[in-house]
């Protein structure tokens, strides 16, 4: 199924040099697809170039700051002017900051809500006049489970998905009339360089991550989720069965899902540092 959506199409990834974003762009090339893979990690984006599976596919790479308007820009019209049109574009590129709201800093906020919510927002500006001129087109925008259940203890993160859910379902409204599809990806932990290089504010990344009480998704088989419900033309790709579980509760449920927030933030104060105790 994949090959035959897939083959001989043109798909951008952003986020692509690790994790998510690598391992999709690996699955497509080997289907036959021409992917673009962006990032800002030159080292990151070389190794997955080269460490990308012999196939069908072609894989070029661009450093790319998705904060910066000016650079997304560069990449999305660079590649519609190198290869005639953008059949898919995967706004993935994303970054955390754990920790509780009192040890936050503004800087902290910005710069993921800059990378994870605004990233997306360029992605969309600059791609989406190109598909509707096409009239196709297809864009999946990375949310995040925390995007439709917003646990404690990631706040910015939260709020980028939430923002990230949010323009997809009105995109997708808009969108629909000139003939392009907007899917948004909400999964659970994946097992890539994103949570091995988890730094929490104010607490050890062994004992935060210690707490998660769910297993990892492997990022192969959530890279496939991925992709086979953005083939279907899935609007919400939700991964695994507890995603779905906890936004249930947080709809339905209130009270439940906050007692449920509740044990995680006395949890975490068992590990939080006591010397910026607010």
């Amino acid at each position: 199924m994949l090959n035959q959506v897939f083959s001989n199409k043109i798909c951008v990834v952003t986020g692509g040099a690790s994790g998510l974003g690598r391992e999709i762009g690996r699955q497509l090339a080997a289907v036959n697809s021409t992917v673009v893979l962006a990032d800002i990690d030159d080292a990151g984006l070389a190794a997955a170039v080269s460490g990308t599976a012999p196939g069908g596919g072609r894989v070029t790479s661009m450093r790319v700051d998705v904060a910066d308007s000016e650079s997304v820009r560069n990449l999305i019209d660079g590649a519609a002017a190198q290869f005639g049109r953008i059949d898919y574009l995967f706004n993935n590129a994303g970054i955390v900051v754990p920790g509780e709201i009192r040890d936050l800093s503004l800087s902290d906020w910005r710069r993921v809500i800059e990378i994870n919510q605004f990233g997306v927002i360029h992605g969309i500006h600059h791609a989406y006049p190109i598909m509707i001129r096409q009239q196709s087109g297809h864009i999946v925008n990375v949310s995040s489970g925390f995007g439709m259940a917003p646990g404690p203890l990631n706040s910015p993160y939260v709020a980028s998905k939430f923002a990230v859910f949010g323009i997809s379902h009105a995109l997708a409204a808009e969108a629909r009339g000139f003939g392009i599809d907007v899917s948004v990806i909400c999964p659970g932990y994946i097992a890539t360089e994103l949570m091995e290089r988890l730094q929490p504010v104010n607490a050890d990344t062994a004992a935060m991550k210690a707490q998660i009480p769910v297993k990892f998704v492997p990022v192969e088989r959530a890279a496939r989720l991925v992709l086979k419900g953005v083939a279907r033309k899935r609007m919400v790709i939700a991964f695994p069965g507890y995603v779905r579980q906890l936004a249930f509760l947080h709809r339905f449920l209130p009270g439940l899902f906050a007692r449920f927030s509740a044990k995680q933030v006395e949890q975490f104060r068992t590990i939080r540092r006591a010397d910026m105790q607010g």
